[in-house]
């Protein structure tokens, strides 16, 4: 695992990865939730024309950017991802995956991504929500490495995209020209257990396997970074062979990641076990700084770590 930290945000990452594409198709177009970033200023000011400060009017957003996709645009939104989802979900719905229009929203701040402010600017049910919208797709990088993936597959989408860009500069978990296409990786040590995690919270995952890996034991890895549609026959050629399975996420333990990979056992018969490792619904709402959340939810590291050794005991 690479332990150095990006020097610039994921989020910024993403955007300049935009700008470049942006310069060349000029049916990009950027809309933004009265919201700035470094990133933004640079696209508003080297392509104006192509750039839009809608201002706070999350649903009247969506219904704006559906009009432009119909005429041929391809829509990016940009704004916090609790008042993007929970506020739009009815023009989500309609003006977009009803018509399986191409729009494409980059979430900043998934989870407790803005742990301090609290309960309103929490999304701890985004992906539960999302994933319920027919022609929509979730993507749950973990790192800055995938900005030039995201956006290669968002263009060539014809239906709503899903990002969820954490905040902050990163550790690095990949290199930049890794191959993403199986939307997950697998890192394999012939073990009969796995974990599997998703966003920022699989730098944590890296940690915790580490520090079995010198107690001599070997847990093979999974990080998926595209939770929607999942790679389903990727991934059961790997559960197939498991006996433990465990999901780790930040994120609500109701419709996540863990719901998702339970589902996926369950349909396909699978005869693995699965410890889900999530939020529970009575500890949702609350303030304070992102390490004390954790610590308080037990997704920090000591927590996990007996969570797993328990449970394969």
């Amino acid at each position: 695992m690479n332990n150095m930290k990006s020097n610039i945000e994921m989020r910024d990452a993403f955007f300049d990865e935009l700008l470049k594409r942006a310069k060349i198709d000029r049916n990009i177009i950027l809309v933004s939730n009265d919201f700035g970033a470094p990133s933004l200023d640079k696209f508003r000011n080297e392509l104006p024309s192509q750039f839009f400060n809608a201002g706070i009017s999350e649903q009247n957003i969506i219904s704006v950017s559906s009009g432009l996709s119909l005429t041929g645009k391809k829509v990016f939104v940009y704004s916090i991802a609790s008042f993007i989802v929970l506020r739009c979900l009815e023009q989500l719905k309609i003006d977009i995956c009803s018509m399986n229009l191409n729009l494409t929203l980059v979430a900043v701040g998934p989870c407790y991504g803005y742990s301090e402010d609290g309960p309103t600017h929490h999304a701890t049910e985004d992906i539960s929500i999302i994933r319920t919208l027919v022609n929509s797709n979730i993507y749950s990088p973990s790192d800055c490495s995938f900005s030039k993936y995201l956006i290669n597959e968002t263009l060539e989408s014809n239906s709503l995209n899903y990002i969820r860009i954490d905040r902050g500069k990163l550790p690095y978990l990949y290199e930049g020209d890794s191959d993403f296409s199986n939307g997950m990786t697998i890192n394999e040590y012939k073990s009969e257990i796995t974990l599997i995690s998703t966003g920022i919270i699989s730098y944590t995952s890296k940690l915790v396997l580490q520090e079995l890996n010198e107690m001599g034991i070997k847990i093979n890895f999974i990080d998926i970074y595209k939770i929607k549609p999942l790679n389903e026959k990727f991934l059961i050629n790997h559960l197939k062979l498991c006996k433990f399975v465990f999901t780790l996420e930040e994120h609500t333990l109701n419709g996540g990641l863990g719901s998702i990979i339970s589902e996926l056992i369950t349909d396909n018969w699978l005869p693995c076990k699965l410890k889900r490792i999530a939020i529970k619904e009575d500890m949702l709402y609350a303030y304070g700084n992102r390490e004390v959340l954790h610590l308080e939810r037990g997704l920090d590291k000591k927590s996990i770590l007996n969570i797993i050794i328990n449970t394969i005991k």
